[in-house]
């Protein structure tokens, strides 16, 4: 290491100690990021493709106002986004304004008075719980008469498919796939995972509409679930996708017919994808879109990197440190909440935005507990930017994810060591 980058880590905080040790994780990790960069290169050229098979013109790069009608630009990014996942169709809007809002109008434009909804992966991700009902909530689907239904994982993580099989009834009308873990420490599944699980459901049932919350999820690997059978697929643009740049914003992409139908919930029945001005987002989400690969493998490389450190120093890590990665997040757990604070203060401190901020626990709108979150970041809860959050109940654990720059991400997690070690809380 150059004595330049030594000093620049001791300005920022970084001991001598901590510096070393991690250096000697980064070392053993060379043939793994290899393989992230192989992965990364290979969604570059899927994404450029698409771009250039949708003649993606200057003209795509201005905005529009009003309704929004003839959005050239708009029109053309959810065709590339419909080439790049392999489907018939693409919402791609910045009147989405997160992952939960693109899932609530997936399940709300395509669910009905009577259907019920299943999810053969456990408990999904805290704010959804409102989406469905779980937890009681106005407007949620469980107030227009959709019913909810759930099959627990197995204790090693994987799908109960004798239950399955005996959930999937005559009203179950669709079944929804979560791939990332949430606020859990279940494992993440694989692309190839989620194709079985619904090659298994439309074995039993084949009109069903398997749906995939792919939040985290995208470029990680070099397919992706619309590639094994999913019919439809949501995510946020503040996440993966928006490669950083994206200010606001989610998609869907699927089946044609489903997609639109998805659209008259977005905006109303009768006008759907034919309105939506873009007002000068086009050319953050055209170069946040192709940014994406490249970001996303940085990021990566920042959770495995966060894995082997705290696995090295004794705690228990999801998913482990040699275990193949299916999502950005990285989670750690760490048993008391002091730790948990600790961390989180080290990754804000590492922020290029809001460095000087103390993170602390609140009552965040959506959840049943606490919840803690670090992020200076330059989109408001961009979590592919650098980022950490954890609820503030057993078993404590923190969830790390994100990352524009691999150096970025390695920095933050220094941090978050340095932080543990100045509170006493860790020992190298």
């Amino acid at each position: 290491m150059s004595k330049a980058k030594e000093l620049y880590y001791e300005k920022l905080g970084i001991s001598r100690e901590v510096l070393a040790f991690g250096e000697q994780i980064v070392e053993s990790l060379r043939d793994r990021f290899a393989a992230i960069d192989d992965t990364a290169e290979c969604n570059q050229l899927k994404v450029i493709q698409a771009m250039q098979e949708n003649r993606v013109s200057e003209a795509c790069l201005y905005g529009t106002t009003g309704y929004g009608y003839n959005d050239i630009g708009r029109d053309t990014l959810e065709g590339v986004y419909a080439t790049t996942f392999h489907t018939e169709s693409a919402l791609v809007r910045p009147q989405i304004a997160c992952g939960t809002h693109a899932l609530a109008i997936t399940l709300a434009g395509l669910l009905r008075p009577g259907d019920e909804l299943l999810s053969p992966v456990g408990k999904p991700y805290d704010t959804l719980e409102e989406v469905i009902g779980i937890r009681p909530s106005e407007g949620s689907l469980a107030e227009y008469g959709i019913t909810y239904r759930q099959v627990e994982l197995l204790s090693d993580g994987t799908f109960d498919y004798e239950a399955i099989q005996k959930a999937i009834g005559p009203k179950t009308r669709m079944v929804t796939i979560q791939r990332s873990k949430g606020y859990l420490t279940r494992p993440t599944f694989s692309v190839a995972q989620i194709g079985e699980l619904i090659a298994f459901v439309k074995s039993i049932k084949p009109d069903v509409i398997c749906m995939v919350d792919n939040c985290y999820g995208e470029f990680v690997e070099t397919i992706e679930p619309t590639d094994v059978g999913a019919d439809i697929m949501a995510g946020s643009l503040i996440k993966n996708p928006g490669g950083g740049l994206a200010p606001v914003g989610g998609y869907v992409v699927g089946k044609e017919e489903l997609v639109n139908r998805v659209a008259y919930r977005l905006t109303s029945p009768g006008l759907g994808k034919e309105v939506g001005a873009t007002l000068g987002v086009n050319t953050a989400f055209y170069q946040g879109f192709f940014l994406a690969p490249t970001v996303v493998a940085g990021a990566l490389k920042g959770a495995i990197f966060a894995a082997n450190i705290y696995e090295k120093l004794g705690f228990k890590v999801i998913p482990n440190g040699s275990e193949s990665r299916h999502d950005i997040i990285q989670a750690v757990e760490f048993g008391k909440p002091e730790a948990v604070i600790a961390f989180c203060k080290g990754i804000q401190a590492a922020a290029p935005v809001d460095s000087f901020v103390t993170p602390e626990p609140w009552d965040m709108p959506g959840y049943d507990s606490q919840v803690i979150m670090a992020a200076g970041a330059f989109v408001q809860g961009s979590s592919i930017e650098l980022s950490a959050d954890g609820p503030i109940k057993p078993p404590y654990a923190v969830y790390f994810q994100g990352g524009l720059t691999w150096e970025h991400a390695k920095l933050g997690i220094l941090k978050s060591l340095q932080s543990l070690i100045d509170e006493r809380i860790v020992t190298l």
